[in-house]
């Protein structure tokens, strides 16, 4: 964020002020990092700074701007919450500012927020609700009559994206509340809480993730945002999200005090934490802080903290709000746990698409819970940034992260015949050179023809479910099928049928076990093209982008010829994945591999339907809201498959609008404007029944 601040004639430094020039150039330095950091955290769910630092950075700015005044700026990321708000959903406005929490890591802050509570409430006691703050990504629930209307993000705090397609995978939110004839619910309200993804379910998906080299999930609250933000609730359905609410919201709410109205929204059939607690003493506070510290580790779920509530609801509006925080809640966070073990050594891993990561090996060491023995070291970048020796004292984190990091050395424990930690040149499976594209942290081996460990990683990839799904080939079959020199590559599966003799002659083989095996590969022939162009393992192309691909190219012969102008008009395909695509498909020895696919019999084209003579043929149609009778996606196909264009923005081009419920304002407003034409779910399908 650029401010052009000495423009500005209400504040122009003399020479006299180089402490306050100083502090004014950190103002800025700092707003702008933050913003960066905000995206990094809420868009793009992939954090370069630990919560713990970015607290840190945040305090220093508003000490900062309380000392210059003169700085005031609304726009400075201690006057509003950190925004998740993408392109990709419809934006409404939440029916109450959705504000952060004032958080810290201080016990002697949590007693002064409480002795600054009851001076507030002119001395008054007060109870206070103690929860656990989960580690997830904060959801607000609309129900209106028992029937979940919306679910929206946080979002910029004013407005949100509209996700209730997906959250109404998520098996723990009620679509139709429970009736209770003690206590009815009201006819309109909202509750909030946290999308989370517990520790099991996250294990699994970054196991997935690693199979393909994708980036993996740095925590659990990271991997639940970008999966509540997929645009398929299909994929989001299978990442196992769950939910707890602790807020509620409204005009007419059942309960005078925060706690019964939890212990109510569990009679509905909210899911609501067993562990919220009434303490009436800061004593209590404390206990509860402490217990939890250490019985967190047992959760299936991950927490960073304990969140402190004002029980009364009319004493929460007396205390009020400041400008991003209410003054009746506070969140006291965990220190990220750390341990103490030695370097032992650094070892390198070999991907299948080349890429070469470091890893430290280290004295076990208890840490959340598990036994750590090694840690990621990232790149050569990182390992430099450490200044890591061997034998090495070495402090290493999880706190939220699954992943063991270092984040510091002791250097005082170092001894002068310690060697440092040079990165290696070569592969250390085929001596190949190693090579740096520029822009990029991350060393590969060039030699991805004759790499043993590209050479196996891309058979274990070609078999796996999502692509070819030949079952019986796991990662030892793959190791003894390249042992035996029967496999090369993963056009050598086809030709297995041809040594079941020598297939039987080993050990872990029987007739049952070799039988199968070749029946999953002639089986895996009639997989769509799609797949097959999944299973090629061509950098960057997911299972997604190659779904999208092969519908857009519709043969593999279109894609062998088609020009990175052609493959950036794909959905998802940008430069950096087109020239990947383009390269790859230049390189003699993919082909080869291609055409020997090709004449075992496998998929190399797919389908297209001949829509130009459909009942939408020429029209352009934008859906808006959520439906009944079929998601957003498939009606996205029926449009496409009837001859129809769907587009996301209202124009002067647009035909339709197709309309659910809570649609989008902005877009009625624009359609009424443009004289669009509205229709329902029962009129569209009406429409393209009438097929000629």
């Amino acid at each position: 964020m650029q401010l052009d601040l000495f423009d500005n004639d209400s504040f122009k430094p003399d020479d006299n002020q180089s402490i306050g020039d100083s502090e004014v150039a950190r103002i800025i330095q700092l707003r702008q990092d933050l913003e960066r950091y905000n995206r990094e955290y809420y868009i793009n769910n992939a954090p370069t700074i630990s919560d713990h630092d970015f607290d840190l950075l945040m305090r220093e700015l508003q000490d900062l701007e309380l000392r210059h005044p003169e700085m005031f700026d609304a726009n400075s990321p201690t006057q509003h919450v950190g925004s998740d708000l993408g392109g990709a959903f419809e934006q409404v406005e939440h029916r109450y500012p959705m504000l952060s929490l004032a958080n810290t890591y201080s016990e002697g802050e949590i007693r002064d927020w409480y002795e600054r509570v009851i001076k507030g409430l002119g001395g008054q006691k007060a109870e206070i609700v103690c929860e656990l703050k989960f580690d997830g990504t904060s959801i607000s629930l609309w129900y209106d009559n028992g029937k979940l209307q919306r679910a929206v993000t946080r979002g910029d705090g004013v407005r949100g994206d509209d996700v209730t397609r997906n959250v109404k995978t998520i098996k723990s939110i009620p679509l139709t509340l429970k009736q209770n004839a003690d206590a009815p619910y009201p006819e309109h309200f909202e509750i909030r809480g946290e999308i989370l993804m517990p520790w099991i379910a996250f294990e699994q998906l970054n196991r997935e993730r690693e199979e393909q080299e994708e980036p993996l999930f740095a925590n659990p609250r990271n991997a639940a945002s970008g999966s509540l933000k997929l645009q398929k609730a299909s994929e989001v359905a299978k990442r196992g999200l769950d939910a707890y609410l602790y807020y509620m919201l409204g005009e007419q709410l059942p309960a005078a005090t925060h706690y019964d109205n939890l212990q109510i929204a569990k009679l509905w059939g909210f899911q609501i934490s067993d562990h919220v607690r009434i303490c009436r003493s800061i004593d209590e506070i404390m206990d509860y802080i402490n217990y939890w510290d250490i019985e967190r580790k047992n959760l299936p779920v991950a927490t960073d903290g304990i969140v402190l509530k004002v029980n009364s609801l009319l004493q929460q509006r007396n205390l009020g709000y400041t400008a991003k925080t209410p003054r009746w809640a506070i969140a006291y966070k965990f220190q990220a746990e750390r341990a103490l073990t030695r370097l032992r050594d650094v070892t390198y891993q070999v991907g299948r698409m080349g890429t070469i990561t470091p890893v430290a090996e280290l004295d076990p060491v208890h840490l959340s819970g598990t036994i750590v023995k090694r840690a990621t070291l990232h790149n050569e970048d990182f390992v430099n940034q450490l200044d890591l020796h061997i034998g090495d004292m070495v402090y290493v984190e999880k706190g939220g992260e699954i992943i063991p990091k270092i984040t510091e050395v002791d250097i005082n424990q170092r001894q002068p015949d310690f060697q440092k930690v040079v990165f290696i040149s070569n592969c250390p499976e085929c001596g190949a050179k190693l090579v740096r594209k520029a822009g990029e942290a991350a060393h590969y081996c060039p030699n991805s023809d004759f790499c043993p460990p590209q050479l196996k990683g891309r058979v274990e990839h070609f078999v796996e479910r999502k692509a070819m799904n030949i079952d019986g080939i796991g990662q030892e079959v793959v190791e003894t099928l390249f042992r035996m020199n029967l496999v090369h590559n993963y056009a050598d599966l086809y030709l297995l049928k041809d040594h079941r003799a020598e297939l039987l002659s080993q050990e872990r083989f029987g007739e049952l076990s070799v039988n199968n095996l070749l029946s999953a590969i002639e089986q895996s022939k009639s997989q769509p093209f799609e797949r097959v162009l999944f299973a090629l393992g061509i950098p960057q192309v997911g299972e997604t982008t190659a779904k999208k691909i092969a519908q857009s190219m519709l043969s593999i012969d279109n894609l062998l010829n088609a020009k990175i102008e052609e493959l950036q008009a794909i959905e998802d395909v940008g430069p950096v994945m087109a020239q990947g695509i383009r390269q790859w498909f230049d390189d003699d020895n993919n082909i080869i591999l291609i055409e020997r696919l090709r004449s075992y019999g496998l998929q190399m084209q797919c389908e297209k339907k001949d829509n130009t003579d459909g009942p939408l043929n020429g029209l352009t149609i934008v859906i808006s809201g959520t439906f009944i009778h079929h998601s957003r996606d498939e009606y996205k196909a029926m449009i496409e498959q009837y001859g129809g264009k769907n587009t996301g923005s209202v124009s002067a081009k647009t035909d339709y609008i197709l309309a659910g419920d809570n649609m989008g304002p902005a877009k009625l407003e624009k359609a009424r404007k443009l004289g669009v034409k509205i229709i329902d779910e029962d009129s569209f399908l009406q429409m393209i029944s009438k097929t000629k």
